[in-house]
């Protein structure tokens, strides 16, 4: 299923903030990213509905398996880009920046390939 990169960053998003928090709600995602709470609320129905969150009735989101697949494969592209630009050189700052638009769109085949390299050199 082909997911928009708006998807992918709201599911990573909801995978790092597990990471820090007990919960996670769609105000503190809203606070993650500086968006209004309307736009979270209608992409966590859109994740709702593709099956990748489950949002309790207090309003706690949970990652289906599928999200946590998406949101654990965007989550290592991100770290794999941006830690190895920072080692090329790249200003912390803008390898952030630059990661979080290439991995969304670096096919399977090439991430592999850059992975194998950064962990072999």
């Amino acid at each position: 299923m082909a997911n928009t990169e708006s998807a992918e960053n709201y599911l990573e998003t909801i995978l790092v903030l597990s990471k820090r928090l007990p919960v996670v709600r769609s105000v503190d995602v809203a606070t993650e990213l500086g968006f209004k709470k309307s736009s979270v609320s209608i992409a966590m129905k859109n994740l709702r509905q593709k099956q990748h969150i489950t949002v309790t009735d207090a309003g706690y989101i949970y990652l289906t398996d599928s999200g946590r697949e998406i949101a654990e494969m965007i989550y290592e592209r991100h770290q794999l880009i941006s830690s190895w630009l920072v080692k090329l050189g790249v200003p912390e700052e803008i390898a952030t920046e630059d990661a979080c638009r290439m991995e969304h769109v670096i096919s399977k085949e090439s991430f592999e390939a850059l992975k194998k390299h950064v962990f072999h050199t």
